[in-house]
């Protein structure tokens, strides 16, 4: 059996989930160095398809998916922040 991560949530009366920790650090790796190498970023499309590009055909899953929840989990334990008042949403490293 794979080793599962809880994931945790922004929202105090929203859950995380259980998902497996392989496929955690994989769509997290993608996510900050997109991030990274763009300064801030859009997470539709721009996000999904930037994680898209580095993990697919070999990846196991929905990574549309596994990038929202990922971030959602970033965004939670305080990595990776919102821009605030902007739309389409859009993401950054906290400083």
């Amino acid at each position: 059996m794979s080793e599962k991560i809880l994931t945790l949530h922004p929202s105090p009366d929203k859950m995380g989930v259980h998902i497996d920790k392989r496929k955690y650090t994989l769509i997290k790796k993608a996510i900050l160095s997109s991030i990274k190498s763009h300064e801030q970023i859009r997470f539709k499309p721009t996000l999904i398809s930037s994680v898209k590009e580095n993990l697919e055909p070999t990846f196991d899953g929905s990574i549309s998916w596994y990038v929202t929840t990922v971030k959602l989990d970033l965004e939670a334990r305080g990595s990776i922040e919102r821009i605030p008042k902007v739309s389409p949403q859009q993401l950054r490293m906290k400083s």
